[in-house]
């Protein structure tokens, strides 16, 4: 039995060793989980790697893990806002005559040693390495400290990049474009230069069209009606864009607001042509969008503040701008929404986006762009 729990214990820390130091897999806590350890890599094929050291020892007791499985799986995916979700079980102790079947996102495989990977090839499709990263040269405690040794010190580090992403900073950017707002506010109402400001500088697309004037793209998200309009941007700007300057940094925070200034004014232009539009919301919405990129991307901490918060915030306001019968430019809402997704894929968010995903973000932010000019330019009548 001593033996047999050894196996056990060293085949589980070799596993553990390879996914968490070389894979980037998290453990997850679950409660009532005996003899079974789960990790987790949203940005993996296999999402979910569970290894099962309990005794499988018929058909009946593997089916039943597999029930328990997809179970708890269900809870993560609406936990981490995940659609989808491969599972691997690795199980370190199933008995030779039980047949392992094959069942939907959940691979099987039965390991008595790192040697078994070779009857298993469909891995080498995603962890082409694994066989040669789980041999050692050290043995007994030697390699007991060093796979301890390791684990720590990734966990370590990982800690200390998720420390530094969410850690708070000074949102000197937010508080700048408050500022900046403020002072427009002031001059157009205490110093009589509403009509003036509107009739020069609102996102006007005949303006933009016809007279060129393409500063109107992005002056118009300095205006607002009134004292209400103003507050109630500024109050939303201040909750939202404190975070995103904080999470993303503020060069990439300032390209987030501009871009989605652009994209909320190019689609207000292109499906609100005939009308004059003015206020920061169109800009909200693109940091609204942004929240979503990269809640996605650290749904494991931000899963339930996405469903429970921004989700439900961006659907009420829409909701509210198209029962507004014309007087919100909910078009400049879903334009400004659109611009935050794109460029924030484009920009990347920290320790999490691919080169491929920034590269194609930022390629179809330019198409976006170009194309919501062509329309403007080509197909939309003014009256």
């Amino acid at each position: 039995m001593q033996d047999s729990l050894d196996r056990k214990n060293l085949i589980a820390m070799k596993l553990l060793h390879y996914f968490i130091t070389e894979k980037n897999y998290n453990p997850i806590i679950l409660q009532g989980a005996e003899d079974e350890i789960w990790l987790e890599n949203l940005n993996s094929d296999y999402k979910i790697i569970r290894i099962v050291s309990n005794h499988i020892i018929n058909e009946e007791q593997l089916n039943f893990d597999l029930f328990k499985t997809r179970h708890v799986v269900k809870k993560i995916k609406k936990k981490t806002f995940s659609f989808k979700m491969n599972v691997l079980s690795i199980f370190t102790d199933l008995e030779d005559d039980v047949e392992i079947e094959k069942v939907k996102n959940i691979d099987c495989i039965s390991l008595y040693d790192e040697n078994d990977l070779e009857k298993y090839k469909f891995l080498d499709e995603y962890f082409p390495d694994m066989n040669n990263k789980m041999k050692f040269s050290e043995e007994g405690f030697q390699l007991f400290m060093k796979i301890t040794s390791d684990i720590n010190k990734k966990n370590k580090e990982d800690a200390v990049k998720v420390d530094e992403v969410f850690k708070p900073k000074t949102p000197v950017v937010t508080y700048g474009i408050i500022l900046i707002n403020a002072i427009m506010f002031v001059v157009m109402f205490f110093f009589d230069k509403y009509e003036s400001f509107v009739q020069n500088f609102s996102t006007w697309g005949y303006g933009v069209v016809v007279y060129k004037e393409f500063y109107r793209l992005f002056t118009g998200a300095f205006l607002h009606v009134g004292f209400l309009h103003f507050l109630c941007n500024m109050y939303s700007l201040y909750v939202i864009g404190t975070q995103i300057e904080s999470f993303l940094g503020k060069t990439k925070y300032i390209i987030i607001y501009l871009f989605s200034i652009l994209a909320a004014s190019l689609l207000s232009i292109v499906l609100n042509a005939n009308s004059a539009s003015i206020g920061a919301s169109g800009a909200i919405f693109g940091l609204l969008g942004a929240m979503l990129y990269f809640g996605y991307h650290y749904r494991v901490y931000l899963g339930g503040v996405i469903k429970s918060q921004i989700i439900p915030i961006i659907i009420l306001n829409l909701i509210i701008g198209f029962m507004s019968n014309g007087s919100i430019d909910n078009w400049a809402h879903i334009g400004g929404l659109i611009g935050g997704v794109l460029i924030t894929t484009g920009l990347g968010v920290k320790y999490k986006s691919s080169n491929f995903e920034k590269v194609n973000g930022l390629i179809v932010s330019v198409i976006y762009v170009l194309l919501m000019l062509f329309i403007a330019f080509n197909y939309v009548k003014f009256s």
